[in-house]
């Protein structure tokens, strides 16, 4: 550790006496992989979020009393709109920077909810939900679904023709819940559909103070839970149950940590100034007898939006009482079997494999086939559903029938997860007990010399220090978390 980092240290014990926990933070060891900074991206896109988000409020109006455009948009001009849609275009053309921190702030949005998807995978496929995480992992679960609803919310807002659709099929989604459908509906929006005046402030309060928050605590706890466990860690020849093979907190790995956040930020403002993305001046204000709009959702919607357009009319009715309306089984019961999966997902791995014990050394997908193939085909799966949702535009943009498209991805949601599965399982079977790589095993292999008859190759470079480590002191589960130092 620097000497100028010992004399803070030691200034900070001398005036409070309490500087055990901020040293043993600082020599918190992270292991040196790049599927460990997907997590990281998530962290700083959210913050990102937060920071342009909160620009956006200064001038956005979630108002539904209509007023008649004035602004600087020519087309738009004498028609009549919310106050809501005003704002949001006066957002885009006439505050100094909005469309560049608007567009920041949507792509911030999709970059945070992708990278929390990739984080959730490198998890699922390396084990990492097993003991002693996998209460992290609920929590990471939980903190996605939030998000997907931030998402929803967020663009719902602006009350153009796309977010206001969205909304439409939202509230035939919430209508469709059997038996309290409706109540909940008047819940949401305390009325019929478009709702009452106050429901858009409502849902602006949702939007930027409530799930944020929740958010904010599910990431305070899932970095706290990260942390009270020693780091888990790709298996190596160091790398063991008890210690910790990386790179220490401070300084090596703050810097470079801060370094990813200017990256992120960097390619995040890149994509706000260069790349449009919902251009709301083009859709105009939202009519309910309106409903020709080019414009797809954000891609974390995708899938929801391809599962109703999959599923077959079928209702459930009994008599003259609708039970069971269609949209329940794309909407609601989809969604809350894939995620219901992903949360029984542990226990059911723990029952079947009879594995309890804990787990700090990760898996290779190929480790472990079975879950591999399962989690490969669930993937298929909703991938296979999520382009199912672009139907439409594959019909505008290349004339494929619309009614073929849909009976093919049926066919399809039903026959590829299983191909994926069986595939996916004898691939990652033939990697493990061949135990080489799919990209680099060519043949090759490495022939160790004796010491006296080789020379070395390279040299230490010149101020060399060994990588940090943690170790478990011997019958200790738990690292002490002492870090290597010159």
């Amino acid at each position: 550790m620097p000497m100028t980092t010992r004399r803070v240290l030691r200034t900070v014990e001398s005036r409070t006496g309490g500087s055990g926990a901020l040293t043993k933070a600082l020599r918190y060891v992270f292991p040196d992989h790049w599927t460990f900074l997907f997590g990281e991206v998530a962290m700083y896109s959210f913050l990102i979020l937060v920071a342009t988000g909160t620009y956006l409020a200064l001038f956005f109006e979630p108002s539904t009393a209509h007023v008649v455009y004035h602004g600087t948009y020519a087309p738009l001009r004498g028609t009549e709109m919310t106050k809501a849609y005003a704002s949001a275009l006066n957002l885009s053309f006439e505050v100094q920077a909005g469309l560049l921190i608007r567009q920041v702030h949507h792509w911030a949005a999709d970059v945070f909810l992708a990278a929390i998807t990739v984080h959730l995978l490198r998890i699922f496929f390396t084990g990492a939900f097993r003991r002693p995480r996998d209460i992290n992992y609920y929590v990471g679960l939980t903190m996605l679904v939030l998000a997907v609803v931030e998402g929803y919310v967020g663009y719902s807002l602006l009350d153009d023709l796309l977010s206001g659709m969205g909304l439409a099929i939202g509230n035939a989604v919430a209508l469709s819940v059997p038996l309290v459908g409706g109540q909940f509906g008047v819940l949401l929006w305390g009325g019929r559909f478009p709702g009452t005046p106050d429901f858009l402030s409502r849902l602006f309060f949702v939007h930027v103070f409530v799930l944020p928050i929740l958010i904010a605590t599910l990431m305070a706890i899932h970095l706290a839970l990260v942390a009270r466990p020693h780091h888990s860690q790709f298996r190596g020849r160091r790398q063991k149950e008890g210690n910790v093979i990386g790179t220490p907190m401070w300084p090596a790995y703050a810097l470079r940590s801060l370094g990813l956040f200017f990256a992120t930020a960097a390619v995040l403002f890149l994509l706000g100034g260069l790349v449009q993305i919902n251009p709301i001046w083009q859709w105009g204000p939202y009519e309910p007898w309106l409903g020709t709009n080019g414009a797809q959702p954000d891609w974390y919607l995708g899938w929801l939006i391809g599962a109703l357009r999959l599923m077959p009319h079928f209702d459930i009715v009994i008599g003259d009482y609708t039970l069971i309306p269609n949209p329940f089984w794309g909407g609601v019961l989809f969604p809350g079997a894939v995620f219901g999966f992903l949360y029984l997902w542990p226990t059911i791995e723990r029952r079947w494999s009879g594995d309890r014990r804990p787990h700090n050394l990760l898996d290779r997908p190929r480790d472990n086939p079975t879950r591999t193939a399962i989690g490969a085909a669930v993937f298929t799966l909703v991938v296979t559903v999520f382009f199912a949702g672009a139907a439409d535009r594959a019909f505008v943009q290349f004339g494929v029938s619309y009614e073929f498209q849909l009976w093919m991805y049926r066919a399809l949601a039903m026959l590829l997860p299983v191909v994926v599965f069986f595939a996916t399982r004898a691939t990652c079977r033939h990697l493990r007990d061949r135990g080489g790589h799919p990209a680099r095993d060519s043949g090759a292999r490495l022939v160790e010399r004796p010491r006296e008859a080789s020379r070395p190759l390279s040299r230490p470079a010149r101020g060399y220090e060994p990588r940090g480590t943690e170790t478990a002191p011997e019958g200790d589960a738990r690292p002490t978390g002492t870090t290597k130092e010159e």
